[in-house]
């Protein structure tokens, strides 16, 4: 939890204190927010290219499985039908 986050829950002063202490706070989670973003890493070109390969083959192997499920249940439910209206 940021520090003007802890800030807020432990803060009970006047609603001026509050309004004053506004702008300080501010300043400490953009500069909170600036020390967390130098750390973020961008990924290269490969490693995109990569995991966008892995994504793509991933959903055309669940949309095949869900393809072979819903012909195996709807040949199965269209036999036990058929059975059941011809008795």
């Amino acid at each position: 939890m940021s520090k003007a986050a802890l800030m807020e829950t432990n803060e009970e002063g006047t609603g001026i204190q509050q309004v004053t202490a506004g702008p300080a706070r501010l300043f400490e989670f953009l500069k909170e927010t600036r020390a967390e973003m130098r750390k973020v890493v961008t990924p290269t070109r490969g490693e995109v290219q990569s995991t966008t390969i892995v994504v793509l083959v991933t959903v055309f192997l669940f949309a095949a499985y869900f393809e072979l499920v819903d012909l195996v249940l709807g040949r199965g439910l269209d036999a036990i039908l058929k059975h059941l209206v011809a008795h």
